[in-house]
């Protein structure tokens, strides 16, 4: 409400009556005048009313003095209200943040249980360079005695972006066929996938439309033409995927009838689940980016693929213990609604920015690897088809590796 000024009462005067030259003071009567004088001692008539004192309670300034305080008085308690609004609305907004909060850091208490390491199914997800040339042998045989040792026997390699119509210029992976011939000339039984992304149209108006059935054809004929080249199978990041997208359930059972006749993989990067029921509608309303799917759609997910893999990073997590914690809840829930059938790997973050959504200092490998252990000893601590996977290769540092050995390969 705007303020509103005091409203202006001008000064109410009254001029004194004026007594011409030879007149009488109050109280006598001219000579012959039927008036008696005044006797000694008592009061004679009235005068004229005394001017108002601005000064006085009783005058026009004395209103607006009171009319000033009442003012500040409606100010003061419009702020009190005003601050009390701000404080309820905080509280609504803070008291269930933290509440989840503490959730995730009691979430990363306790001990993993034994035997929840490496099943031998992890996988990694490489740059762009190892098919474009900037790679060679000698590059290959550094990064196959790294891997080696570990349990990863997968590889998306980046092999697009594909065009927003679903097609991929040769061109963009001229030694692609090198790669597969060496990867398993040098690393017997890991598999090379094609890494297919593109961005989608679903929060601009630029990118790809999967509502359109020529764009999903487009995409399908794209990873038949990666098989061609001797992938061993096809990894689709499209993003940002919307839960509940039922074209891009369409998309990926045209694209698993290709894979399954060449006997080749068909996997997938998935975005994070509702940490609360329906979570994702609710920030889609105050961030226009809904982020997270459904746990029923990421369900959906997982049934038609190989593989699903989940960026379990990027979590807006400020500190290790609730991002841990964080990891640990996304893998439980990741269990509960992927079949055993499917070989389920939860993201590891081998890169390292600092920004809003990502704090390098939170999410460590250390963080995600203990609690993807937490998680898979309290929901399905035998499960086999299971596995982290890496992201990525050319940010990798010594202690990503370290991190990833010491707490998950042993």
């Amino acid at each position: 409400m705007a303020d509103t000024e005091p409203g202006n009462t001008e000064p109410r005067s009254t001029e004194p009556g004026n007594t011409e030259p030879g007149s009488t003071e109050p109280g006598s009567t001219e000579p012959g005048s039927s008036e008696p004088k005044a006797a000694d001692g008592e009061d004679g008539p009235p005068g004229a009313p005394a001017s108002d004192d601005e000064s006085g309670t009783g005058g026009a300034g004395g209103n607006r003095d009171a009319e000033g305080e009442a003012e500040a008085t409606r100010r003061t308690r419009r702020r009190t209200r005003i601050r009390r609004t701000a404080i309820a609305v905080l509280l609504v907004l803070l008291v269930p943040l933290l509440t989840a909060e503490t959730a995730l850091r009691v979430n990363y208490m306790g001990d993993p249980a034994d035997g929840t390491y490496t099943r031998n199914r992890d996988a990694m997800w490489l740059g762009h360079a190892w098919v474009d040339g900037r790679k060679d042998d000698a590059d290959l045989a550094a990064f196959a005695r790294r891997v080696k040792a570990t349990g990863i026997r997968d590889l998306y390699v980046h092999t697009g972006p594909m065009e927003h119509d679903g097609t991929l210029p040769k061109s963009l992976y001229p030694k692609a066929r090198w790669l597969v011939d060496a990867v398993h000339r040098e690393l017997p039984g890991v598999r090379v996938q094609a890494f297919l992304g593109d961005v989608l149209a679903t929060e601009s108006p630029d990118g790809m439309r999967l509502e359109k059935p020529a764009t999903r054809a487009a995409v399908v004929g794209s990873a038949r033409q990666v098989l061609d080249v001797g992938y061993d199978g096809v990894h689709l990041d499209l993003e940002p995927l919307h839960s509940g997208d039922g074209d891009y359930l369409l998309l990926l059972d045209d694209v698993r009838a290709v894979t399954r006749a060449r006997d080749a993989q068909l996997s997938v990067a998935a975005h994070q689940i509702d940490p609360l029921p329906g979570f994702h509608s609710f920030w889609g309303t105050v961030a226009g980016h809904p982020k997270w799917w459904s746990q029923e759609f990421f369900g959906q997910v997982a049934r038609r693929v190989d593989q699903i893999a989940v960026m379990s990073y990027d979590t807006m997590q400020p500190l290790e213990s609730l991002y841990g914690g964080y990891v640990a809840q996304q893998t439980s829930l990741a269990l509960e609604v992927t079949p055993p059938t499917t070989h389920l790997l939860m993201g590891l973050p081998f890169y390292h920015e600092n920004r809003f959504g990502h704090w390098n200092h939170a999410e460590t490998v250390a963080a995600a690897v203990r609690g993807v252990r937490l998680g898979l000893s309290r929901t399905d601590a035998d499960r086999e088809r299971f596995g982290v996977a890496a992201y990525i290769d050319f940010a990798a540092t010594e202690q990503d590796w370290a991190s990833y050995r010491d707490g998950w390969v042993r």
